[in-house]
């Protein structure tokens, strides 16, 4: 199975602190990927897996449909390998999805990068009226994740690079930011969000179509 990985990815980029502008020298490198399983390999019983852990530390990568759905549905980590500064590998498959990437925005990012960021918010608070103790790490990433979701309402483009925040977030990261000004901070994001939302130039829907075609080009290409 990793020969999918090895042979046939087709974008490689690195995600996580390092391409936030947010890493230390202890930082890991996480990497992600999109393979494209030949199209023959489809024709069995068994079909190619959508998604394969390695073969490094800390990758993982998707098969090219299976990342598609995921982005098409506005997953926040999945948009943010075609937006991530960092590409350590494209090929031609590659460089045909990050012309589309654009494709997969609409104006459901509001409620999906809203959704993603509550449900951290809301882990972090119940943590903390359990045990006293809170995640400051996943505080920061609710925070950039709001800030990132208005961003994209607003310019067709996924942030990726918050290092203009740098400093502000890895205070919250480190437990500096009180927890009332930390969740000052999100009230006031996620009213960002809404109102980004309600005056987007992003479509009420993603191009689905346009995703298709792309798909349907990158199957017959592996077809030969």
């Amino acid at each position: 199975m990793m020969d999918l990985v090895e042979r046939h990815t087709v974008l490689s980029v690195v995600v996580g602190s390092r391409a936030y502008g947010l890493d230390g020298p202890e930082s890991d490198v996480d990497r992600r990927g999109v393979y494209v399983a030949p199209t023959r390999a489809f024709w069995h019983l068994d079909k190619p897996p959508t998604h394969l852990d390695g073969p490094a530390t800390e990758q993982f990568s998707w098969e090219i449909e299976r990342f598609c759905v995921l982005a098409l549905q506005g997953n926040p980590t999945v948009l943010e390998v075609l937006w991530s500064p960092l590409i350590e590998s494209v090929g031609a498959d590659g460089r045909q999805l990050l012309a589309q990437r654009q494709a997969f925005l609409s104006r459901r990012l509001a409620q999906t990068y809203g959704r993603y960021a509550r449900d951290q918010l809301d882990r972090v608070t119940a943590r903390r009226e359990r045990t006293g103790e809170t995640n400051h790490k996943q505080a920061m990433h609710m925070l950039r994740l709001l800030v990132a979701g208005a961003h994209a309402l607003r310019t067709w483009e996924i942030l990726v690079d918050v290092r203009h925040l740098r400093d502000r977030l890895l205070a919250v990261r480190r437990g500096e930011l009180p927890w009332p000004a930390v969740t000052a901070w999100a009230a006031d994001l996620l009213a960002e969000l809404s109102e980004a939302a309600a005056d987007s130039v992003l479509p009420e829907q993603p191009d689905r179509d346009a995703v298709d075609r792309m798909l349907t080009v990158v199957r017959e290409r592996n077809l030969r």
